[in-house]
């Protein structure tokens, strides 16, 4: 449980409390599955870098972990970091070069990191692949796209049918243009998956499971004649851009749970 002040004991927006790194790590593993995913992700999910254990007033959000992130962080006041993309996959890094100087930088600044990886794709409500599938009007989502025994994704009938000229809209609401459109499928659309991010290879799955519109971020060379020899239609939208909406997602719940400051960091690709 989170302690929490009443307003007259110093908060400004309602409830205040004192949170740190520890803190916060735990409130973010009783939100997002970080321990159910610890044999399926790659990625070291959690406080990847702490801060020196003073108190974290501000959050900021963004996709990257990046200098420039840091930097922009930094000049926002904020006090931890939250992305989707850490620093730390897999293996061992050594800390030299890029690396050295971006924990360098973490360090001086005193900023925490916090990274979530496929938790904060897969979560149900505050997910990118929750998100899409809302913003493409899915009913009753259910979850598709396994991935080293999860699955990451959803898939569903939609509640109207679209044109790929509208379901790229639906996914693109900034305006910018998607990566990649393939229209080897259906004209009208009756059932779609959706994957944020780097999931080309699962448009197979899509296309044994009978979908109409596969969604991801990027497409893969290779499964180009895939797709079209299994007459799906496929949106790439951008690994950056699908998935933004995770950590935009558990910023609103921290300022609605915690009354915490936040701020997310747009910082896109194109890519």
């Amino acid at each position: 449980m989170i302690d929490t002040l009443p307003p007259e004991a110093g908060g400004t927006t309602g409830m205040t409390a004192r949170f740190d790194a520890a803190k916060l790590d735990g409130f973010f593993k009783s939100l997002l599955d970080i321990e159910g995913f610890r044999s399926a992700d790659s990625s070291m999910n959690g406080l990847q870098v702490e801060n020196d254990g003073s108190e974290i007033r501000k959050i900021v959000f963004a996709v990257d972990a990046c200098l420039e992130s840091f930097q922009r962080c930094a000049a926002a006041g904020g006090d931890m970091l939250f992305v989707h993309h850490g620093l730390f996959w897999g293996s061992p890094l050594a800390v030299t070069g890029t690396h050295r100087r971006r924990i360098k930088y973490l360090l001086d600044h005193n900023i925490a990191l916090y990274a979530v990886h496929l938790p904060l794709d897969q979560h149900p409500r505050l997910g990118n692949n929750a998100a899409l599938a809302e913003l493409l009007g899915i009913e009753n989502p259910e979850p598709f796209g396994l991935y080293h025994g999860k699955k990451i994704g959803y898939k569903g009938r939609l509640k109207k049918p679209l044109t790929l000229s509208e379901a790229v809209k639906a996914v693109t609401p900034q305006g910018g243009p998607p990566l990649g459109v393939y229209p080897f499928g259906k004209n009208l659309n009756e059932s779609c998956a959706v994957i944020s991010g780097g999931a080309s290879g699962e448009a197979l799955q899509a296309i044994d499971e009978g979908v109409d519109l596969y969604v991801t971020g990027e497409a893969g060379h290779t499964i180009y004649h895939q797709a079209l020899e299994g007459r799906l239609n496929m949106v790439a939208g951008g690994h950056y851009s699908t998935e933004i909406w995770g950590v935009r997602g558990v910023m609103e719940e921290c300022a609605a749970q915690l009354s915490i400051d936040t701020e997310f960091i747009d910082i896109p690709t194109g890519l």
